[in-house]
């Protein structure tokens, strides 16, 4: 029977975490000679490579199992010394992957709410590469488009957001006097949130687009889509109140796209986790579709 030592399993944590084995035995407080042996025998141990050593060292498949294993001991541990009162005040710690639009419409009170009894770490990503951090074992939940449970998760549908192709009255007077047309869609400025932003692709579908601005904040994006800077697909529960003072104007009221949003988090029993999870689902279904 294999034998998983707690500190080899946190010692392969802060490798993950870090990038190199100074690094990890820095933050451990031992000698880079005991993170070699501790992961030397952590191999042996289950007969795998585990870490690719290199700068940065990164992890194999193996690896990113037993890190994922690791950080959900490490998650279970902190919950008792909390239940025991052994935990100097300490709350548990849990790493969320949310994105940025739903940060900026929905999520981020409902955090704000669950950070006076959990320390949170959030990550704000693509809600279609999101489930990558959930993979490699970074995060313990995850709001994602993404419905297929990732292996080790459970998903919950949170419902849906809408998304209209949205500009200023004097972009959209200046580049869809005809409406959207296909000529006036291949030179109008666009905005994209960044090169994983697909939306505006998915809106344009064969048709070509004009020259990009890549504004990778919520917020930013509504205001470079407010000041001109091109067009831009916006969630209904970011835009409506810059549509109702005038400032954004729909060009294409027959378009619309609706991106479903799951909640996808780690299956173990943790009450601190379940309780974030009845929290953003509770608040989920006030504002989603």
């Amino acid at each position: 029977m294999v034998d998983l030592q707690p500190d080899q399993l946190r010692t392969l944590d802060a490798i993950a975490t870090t990038g190199t084995f100074e690094a990890a035995a820095q933050e451990l407080g031992v000698t880079p000679s005991a993170v070699s042996q501790r992961m030397r025998a952590l191999e042996a141990s289950v007969g795998q490579v585990l870490v690719r050593r290199g700068r940065p060292a990164t992890l194999t498949a193996p690896g990113e199992v037993l890190v994922r294993h690791a950080r959900r001991l490490a998650l279970q541990h902190a919950e008792v010394l909390a239940e025991l009162d052994l935990g100097d005040g300490d709350v548990p710690e849990l790493t969320l992957v949310i994105t940025g639009d739903a940060l900026t419409t929905w999520a981020l009170p409902v955090l704000a709410d669950a950070s006076s009894w959990a320390r949170l770490e959030i990550v704000r990503e693509d809600q279609d590469h999101s489930i990558d951090l959930l993979r490699d074992g970074t995060a313990v939940a995850a709001v994602t488009s993404v419905r297929a449970a990732v292996p080790g998760c459970r998903s919950t549908p949170l419902g849906r957001m809408r998304y209209r192709p949205l500009a200023s009255p004097a972009f959209a007077e200046r580049w869809f006097p005809d409406g959207p047309t296909t000529a006036a869609l291949s030179v109008a400025p666009v905005v994209v949130f960044d090169r994983k932003d697909d939306l505006q692709d998915r809106y344009l579908g064969q048709r070509a687009g004009g020259p990009r601005h890549h504004v990778p904040a919520s917020h930013e994006f509504l205001r470079a889509v407010e000041l001109g800077m091109g067009w831009g697909m916006l969630p209904d529960l970011q835009s409506h109140e810059a549509e109702a003072a005038g400032r954004l104007v729909g060009f294409d009221d027959r378009a619309s796209l609706t991106v479903p949003q799951y909640w996808q988090q780690w299956r173990l029993h943790s009450p601190t986790l379940d309780r974030v999870a009845a929290a953003v689902r509770e608040a989920a279904a006030a504002h989603l579709r």
